[in-house]
């Protein structure tokens, strides 16, 4: 593909480091357009914006909402075709091999140079898989996460919304007033949710949500 025209995500809550990861890129991509979103909720609604057709997602594990690697596993479920690079703070190779196995494109860490990050981006543009230089991916085998994987996959994007904020602690009144529905559409999320988790109450839920957290996972 050209490298031109790009529409670009950057998912982290850190605004000085979305800013300048931005200006940063945009000199090796002078035409792309920049979105940007400080959690898992601000980023699925940029990918709702259906007239536009992203190319690539910089994702945060650690954003709010994210849940670990629980937002990689849903955009690679929902938008199979969307290209996801994980950028994080941690570097260590049981995180880096966990965000390939559920499907990143690509992990750089934030201490990369910006060259590094140029150099990466392209490759995954390409269709590359891109790794920092020396990295030894571990075999994942893991049945219970992995499991717990393929259950939250199965969530759509609303369901997968209203776990989220489960998890925050919100009555289901709360959620029904901020996504503007009824209280009895929640409810029915609520009852889906739970039979696609194989749990039976929201506490459950957010149990079965905890396990992809990044620092419930352990490799060695």
């Amino acid at each position: 593909m050209k490298l031109e025209n790009l529409n670009i995500i950057i998912a982290d809550d850190h605004p000085l480091f979305r800013n300048a990861l931005r200006q940063a890129l945009t000199t090796a991509f002078e035409h792309a357009q920049w979105f940007e979103a400080d959690s898992a909720e601000a980023l699925q609604s940029v990918l709702d914006v259906r007239s536009i057709d992203y190319d690539l997602v910089l994702l945060d594990l650690q954003m709010p909402g994210s849940h670990g690697y629980s937002t990689l596993i849903h955009l690679r479920s929902h938008y199979p075709d969307l290209p996801v690079v994980v950028i994080s703070a941690h570097e260590d190779i049981n995180t880096i091999s966990r965000a390939i196995h559920y499907g990143s494109s690509g992990f750089i860490p934030k201490s990369a140079s910006m060259e590094t990050l140029k150099e990466a981006l392209s490759a995954v543009l390409f269709g590359d898989i891109w790794l920092p230089k020396g990295t030894e991916i571990i075999s994942i085998d893991d049945d219970a996460v992995d499991k717990m994987a393929s259950k939250l996959s199965d969530l759509t994007p609303q369901q997968y919304k209203v776990l989220q904020m489960f998890a925050e602690g919100l009555l289901n009144k709360q959620i029904a007033y901020d996504l503007g529905v009824s209280e009895a559409t929640i409810k029915a999320h609520a009852t889906a949710i739970f039979r696609k988790l194989g749990v039976r109450n929201r506490t459950q839920a957010v149990i079965a949500l905890a396990q992809l957290e990044m620092d419930k996972v352990d490799l060695s």
